[in-house]
């Protein structure tokens, strides 16, 4: 895993492989909803399956010693937005809006790494990963 790429890639892809590793199906990354022909309105960083239940991460990745939890920056309306997406995700996959679904968020540290830079390509980067389940579901 290089440790080359940008913080917010690289907390996705040790995301994404920590999900599967725990069973999850991945379904998609990084779904945009864009108003028509207009700006970004929101993102799902990896969206996956598993035992029937959808469930749309979030990612946020923040360095060692920063100043705040990387969980604390998904607020209420960062889980509207979210929310809206799956919706708008399930809609475009023919899925029943009536299906179990999920937001979960996953906060991935980076943490400072003294190996030689051989281990750190050879073995990955050193992190910290924590995964808050069900921060918001669906009313079914």
């Amino acid at each position: 895993m290089p440790s080359a790429l940008p913080t917010g890639t690289l907390g996705e892809r040790l995301a994404a492989d920590y999900l599967k590793s725990k069973g999850y199906r991945i379904l998609g990354r990084n779904f945009f909803l864009r108003a028509l022909g207009g700006p970004k309105i929101a993102e799902v960083d990896i969206i996956a399956e598993k035992s029937g239940i959808f469930v749309f991460a979030e990612v946020k990745t923040i360095k060692a010693n920063s100043r705040y939890l990387a969980q604390d920056k998904v607020n209420e309306t960062k889980k509207w937005k979210i929310a809206k997406a799956a919706e708008m995700w399930l809609i475009k996959n023919k899925v029943p809006l009536d299906v179990k679904w999920q937001i979960d968020v996953i906060a991935v540290e980076l943490l400072p790494d003294d190996r030689p830079k051989i281990f750190q390509k050879i073995l990955g980067p050193r992190f910290k990963l924590s995964h808050f389940e069900n921060i918001s579901t669906s009313r079914n």
